[in-house]
């Protein structure tokens, strides 16, 4: 089973970028716990700041089994990487680490959400364990 996780601008700060909203763990922490909790599924991760960059990441995994994405702030506006995850005909869960109905009300509304089969919000580093599990789950049914 192959599953790939693309995270977007700023995830690469996670860590020292706003502890008390995006946790402690960075995103190499993160990648690495999911890679010892699931060691039978093959995961991949990629973090671009750039939307053009996440767009074409997303149209070499359509091969892939899965796909769990956490756009950053990309998700409120990038009708372009929304496009691009609907033409994955894989299942894929929208991932992000802060509650966004708790923040402003620009982060309320994910254009990304309608391209996913699901989306976790607020659950900070174990969003994409959860993530992971859940495609793992219906992959193997």
């Amino acid at each position: 089973m192959n599953i790939r996780i693309l995270n977007g601008p700023n995830l690469n700060l996670l860590g020292t970028r706003e502890p008390e909203i995006y946790g402690a763990a960075t995103l190499d922490e993160i990648i690495q716990g999911l890679c010892d909790a699931f060691p039978s599924v093959a995961l991949t991760h990629f973090q671009s700041n750039h939307e053009g960059v996440l767009v074409d990441r997303v149209h070499e995994y359509r091969q892939y089994d899965g796909l769990v994405v956490n756009p950053g702030a990309l998700g409120h506006y990038s009708y372009a990487l929304a496009d691009a995850l609907r033409a994955v005909p894989r299942p894929k869960i929208e991932v992000h680490v802060s509650n966004v109905y708790r923040r402003e009300a620009f982060r309320h509304t994910s254009v990304v959400a309608a391209a996913c089969d699901g989306t976790i919000s607020g659950l900070g580093a174990d969003g994409y364990w959860a993530a992971v599990a859940i495609l793992v789950r219906r992959l193997s049914v």
